[in-house]
């Protein structure tokens, strides 16, 4: 990419927030736009590695043979009168953006547990067709009054939600636990530390939840961890009065053992049971051809809140003071960075060239009148792991590649561009 079309804007690092301090640098780029409190436009870096999440998520969630599909956004009161939650999402918890006109009253999607069991319904008939997990990748709306902390908690957002149909109560947690699995991996892919937290199921029907954490300083909730075991537990639920529930969920490991943290959740798998099958009447023929009710599990993970904390959580701090942030290479939608000096124009695009030829994705930075030290200061707030600067050392033949987290440095003779950042990605 040319820097020049991306059109970022001058911004000054001292005057960043300092709670959720990688977000807003891209905000003041103008790689974010707020539109209104909680309702985001996302530029060419976001955007990028929002991909990146995505097909890492539906790479992990194909290899486990669940089934990728779509649901509405728009939908309508009837479904949702079916499961007994119109009420729930619009005057109880308010969490539902909903409207009536003279086609009637509908609601946007801030879930999708009713599309997917009329789904799965209409599809699977028979037990022999169980199980199956159905998942969708796309945008959710929920009516939070209070936003917080950029795309930790905004109104629009895109999840990945999953939902699996089983035949007993069995069976379903052994699709639960598989997609716990399936989790762990992708988390593991995208360079995120992830503790398994016991909370509760809240308005999505089950009693106990399994939350995937990320332990972060600006995260809103508090665990307790225990990290011999790598367990934890959410706080919250140690104040409800039926405590005693989730607390059994740790298998024996004491409260006291635990350590506390501030995090975020970036992701929540519930038990459903029956709820939804039940209350919608909604049933497979079992072997006796008899009307038996699915027993489901929902599965949800926030690309928007993997981005945030990718971004937070690695940031550049030298000598007290930020200085961007640099994402992990493996998933970096920008491997390398590459300025020059104006008579070195040719040579940098020559090199930029070779690399994209080779599939290795750089920004090359072509804006004019700005010194060398403007462009080197700008490379950290677009997360570029690696940088070349092609200045007065440059003899003609070797190239200084600069990591931007530790600023070890390379020479790498110019026709081994290629072959360097190809045993990077080897190694990961």
């Amino acid at each position: 990419m040319e820097l020049s079309k991306l059109n970022i804007k001058n911004i000054n690092l001292k005057d960043v927030d300092d709670n959720y301090t990688g977000q807003d640098i891209l905000m003041k780029a103008g790689e974010l736009y707020q539109f209104e409190s909680g309702i985001y436009g996302y530029g060419n870096i976001w955007t990028k590695l929002e991909r990146i999440v995505e097909n890492i998520i539906i790479e992990e969630l194909d290899k486990a043979n669940c089934i990728q599909v779509e649901f509405p956004k728009l939908q309508p009161r009837r479904i949702w009168d079916q499961s007994g939650r119109w009420d729930v999402y619009t005057n109880q918890n308010d969490m539902m953006f909903n409207f009536k006109n003279n086609l009637g009253e509908y609601g946007l999607a801030p879930t999708g547990e009713e599309c997917a069991a009329l789904f799965a319904t209409n599809r699977l008939t028979s037990y022999k067709q169980l199980p199956t997990t159905y998942y969708q990748i796309g945008e959710k709306f929920r009516k939070e009054i209070r936003t917080r902390g950029y795309l930790f908690r905004p109104r629009t957002f895109v999840m990945m939600d999953a939902y699996s149909f089983d035949k007993s109560e069995e069976d379903m947690k052994k699709s639960f636990n598989k997609m716990h699995e399936v989790y762990m991996n992708i988390f593991k892919r995208l360079n995120i530390n992830i503790i398994p937290v016991v909370s509760d199921g809240g308005t999505m029907g089950g009693k106990v939840s399994e939350e995937f954490q990320a332990i972060t300083k600006k995260g809103e909730d508090i665990i307790l961890y225990d990290e011999a075991n790598n367990v934890g537990i959410n706080k919250e639920v140690l104040t409800f009065e039926n405590k005693e529930v989730f607390v059994n969920e740790l298998n024996g490991i004491r409260l006291e053992n635990m350590k506390e943290y501030n995090s975020i959740e970036l992701g929540n798998n519930f038990y459903l049971g029956t709820k939804y099958s039940d209350s919608m009447k909604l049933y497979y023929k079992d072997e006796n051809g008899k009307d038996k009710p699915y027993y489901m599990g929902c599965y949800g993970i926030g690309l928007g809140r993997i981005i945030a904390v990718l971004i937070e959580n690695n940031l550049i701090v030298k000598n007290n003071e930020v200085k961007g942030f640099v994402l992990p290479y493996s998933i970096a939608p920008y491997k390398v960075h590459i300025i020059y000096k104006d008579k070195l124009k040719n040579i940098a695009f020559e090199i930029y060239e070779q690399l994209q030829k080779n599939n290795i994705n750089a920004i090359i930075d072509d804006r004019e009148d700005l010194t060398l030290g403007k462009k080197i200061n700008d490379v950290s707030i677009l997360g570029t792991p690696y940088m070349i600067v092609i200045g007065n050392k440059f003899d003609g033949k070797n190239i200084e590649i600069e990591s931007v987290k530790t600023n070890i440095k390379d020479t790498v003779n110019i026709n081994e561009l290629p072959s360097f950042f190809g045993k990077i990605n080897e190694k990961l």
